[in-house]
């Protein structure tokens, strides 16, 4: 099957690849829409730039396109890019959605409209079984936003581990928070991986932080080869 993949270069969409390239589909792009709204409800926005680099890595095209990232709206653009999938002759779109709901709903609802088929192959995962599962594909994976009550600024940069899964599961029992992060608790963004033919090399960072939730920005980053 011709697939593509709604793609942010975080984990869940790098995962959605990994799904995708297992089940033996030939995956011909990697869709990235850049919001120029921080608070977009479809889209991830830290870090976004650089999924140039993953695409290179994993030796897939990718193609990036622009929305304002307006409530709804957005969807619009993303409705553009799906048909041009469409016409280039791609069946399915592959996502990383977990349990968004109003993401999945509205990118199915354009799916049926243009005729694509939406895979989200890891709907409503077990969360710590999830987590543990990118570590254990062998996944390199750093935090670059926290948004969550007990996601402090020391978070921004770290590696998914199993250290960092238990420092979460410590932190669920205070405040309630999806493990995943797919309440929207943080952003990641993938260095390495199976799939990769290089890995990235995080060269120069700058971290945001305002109060209680920042992002980390890699300003400069390259591929070099693994080990």
């Amino acid at each position: 099957m011709k697939s593509a993949i709604l793609f942010s270069g975080g984990k869940d969409s790098t995962m959605a690849l990994y799904s995708a390239i297992k089940n033996g589909d030939n995956v011909e792009y990697l869709l990235s829409m850049k919001s120029k709204n921080s608070s977009s409800y479809m889209f991830h926005v830290p870090n976004i730039d650089l999924t140039s680099l993953i695409a290179e890595a994993v030796d897939i095209p990718l193609i990036t396109a622009e929305t304002e990232g307006v409530k709804e709206e957005e969807l619009k653009d993303l409705k553009i890019q799906f048909e041009k999938l469409k016409n280039r002759g791609i069946e399915a779109i592959y996502t990383g959605a977990l349990y968004s709901t109003y993401q999945k709903s509205r990118i199915e609802k354009l799916g049926n409209e243009v005729g694509l088929k939406i895979i989200s192959p890891y709907w409503h995962v077990n969360e710590e079984e999830y987590m543990n599962h990118i570590i254990d594909c062998g996944f390199d994976v750093i935090i670059c936003g926290v948004f969550a009550y007990g996601l402090t600024k020391d978070y921004l940069g770290r590696h998914i581990s199993k250290d960092l899964i238990s420092d979460l599961k410590k932190i669920n029992e205070k405040v309630p928070i999806n493990l995943a992060f797919e309440g929207g608790e943080a952003e990641t963004f993938v260095l390495d991986g199976p799939i990769f033919n290089k890995k990235i090399e995080i060269l120069d960072a700058d971290i945001d932080w305002h109060v209680d939730n920042g992002t980390y920005i890699i300003k400069d980053a390259k591929l070099v080869d693994k080990d």
